[in-house]
């Protein structure tokens, strides 16, 4: 479900164009992420199927982590018409995203 991304000019083109873009910066060794990430992905599914979710391993490309301001794994960026709405960082509580994601959503996706 999370569509990997490679590179800056593709980041920024997706989210100049969506409507609502979630990025997940993470590494393949975060231990944290291999479980948070299918139950985000599970969440986004299910009550939230219009958001386009991306993923970015910060090892692969540490500019683009650095662009975004990433200092930690696992963070979740959210963006509505191309404005960072939501950022999560570490200790990601889904009860607490989804509540977080309701408003802007509903209002987006009448």
């Amino acid at each position: 479900m999370f569509k990997p991304i490679s590179n800056q000019e593709e980041t920024d083109s997706l989210i100049l164009s969506g409507k609502a873009i979630l990025l997940y910066f993470s590494t393949n060794e975060c231990n944290v992420c291999k479980v948070l990430k299918p139950k985000v992905e599970e969440l986004l599914s299910i009550d939230f199927p219009l958001i386009q979710p991306f993923f970015v391993d910060t090892e692969k490309f540490p500019r683009m982590a650095a662009h975004y301001r990433i200092f930690t794994v696992p963070t979740l960026i959210v963006f509505f018409q191309g404005k960072e709405t939501i950022r999560k960082s570490r200790f990601i509580h889904l009860d607490e995203l989804r509540l977080d994601l309701e408003r802007p959503y509903t209002i987006l996706f009448p």
